[in-house]
């Protein structure tokens, strides 16, 4: 009788502190994940060997191409090339292909299923009657869904490739070339090293909420205890940033992204820029003559 009274408190004691395991795991995984990503960023592979600049053109000439192409075949091919670019580049194959195909599917097929059954371009493959609505894809309808998922995969795995394989700073001293107002470039970098510091704190906050806690407690105080927290973060926030930007003006900040790298377009740059450009030309032109 004691043994089960005790096996009921404990399964009392985990079933209390699962959401705050599993929320500090998922704090935790964000920020693996951001560090991660930052590695690759300094690894010796072909695109980390490139002036940020040459990759920030590359990465816009070859989305605009793949945005406006209307083949799939292209599509397809270019995606195996940014393959072949990311193995180069010494980016793991898996992580590349999960964290772009995982979400993409999803996302993409919910915004193009709708086009794809009720918008009539021609002769269905099958009709479903539902009362007044006739359902049934195309030939040219399911043609057009798959360019379009090919569109959001190969657009989100160039972005993929310019955020593992650049810096943050970079990125944003490279925004400062292209004359992208400074206000943007500013609020962009602060509020990427906010969310940094916001899930330092919230973490810290769950576990040591975890460590105070020897009994149980009853939903109402749990409640109670998650909307105090709301507040305690918001708090912390407002004052952290305040703290920050007063400590930025002390320092004699203008707004200006300073890196420890001088950038200087050699000719490796300068040859990697002029194969993205052609390659994006060969997508968009070529592309009007392949399916």
């Amino acid at each position: 009788m004691l043994s089960h009274t005790n096996q009921s408190t404990n399964k009392e004691h985990r079933r209390q502190f699962g959401w705050i395991e599993k929320t500090i795991g998922g704090i935790s995984e964000a920020i693996e994940r951001a560090v991660f990503t930052e590695e690759h960023a300094h690894k010796t592979g072909w695109l980390q060997k490139l002036d940020p600049r040459a990759k920030l053109g590359m990465f816009l000439v070859t989305v605009l191409a793949a945005s406006l192409s209307h083949s799939l075949f292209m599509l397809l091919a270019f995606y195996l090339v940014l393959l072949l670019v990311a193995r180069g580049s010494q980016v793991p194959f898996d992580f590349f292909v999960r964290r772009v195909w995982l979400g993409i599917p999803f996302f993409a097929g919910i915004v193009i299923l709708p086009a794809i059954f009720l918008v009539p371009n021609g002769p269905r493959l099958f009709d479903l009657s539902l009362g007044t609505w006739h359902l049934g894809p195309t030939y040219a309808s399911i043609l057009n869904g798959l360019i379009f998922i090919a569109r959001v995969g190969v657009s989100v795995s160039l972005a993929v490739l310019l955020i593992l394989t650049t810096a943050w700073a970079d990125i944003l001293k490279s925004l400062q070339v292209l004359r992208v107002p400074q206000v943007f470039t500013l609020l962009l970098s602060m509020t990427y090293r906010y969310i940094f510091l916001f899930l330092h704190t919230a973490n810290g906050m769950f576990e040591a909420r975890k460590s105070r806690t020897v009994g149980r407690l009853s939903g109402n105080e749990q409640r109670k205890w998650i909307s105090a927290s709301m507040g305690v973060l918001m708090n912390r926030s407002f004052r952290m940033s305040n703290d920050v930007y007063a400590a930025m003006m002390a320092r004699g900040f203008t707004g200006t992204i300073h890196t420890h790298q001088d950038y200087r377009m050699s000719t490796d740059d300068w040859m990697a820029l002029s194969l993205a450009t052609g390659l994006a030309l060969i997508i968009f032109f070529v592309g009007g003559y392949i399916l």
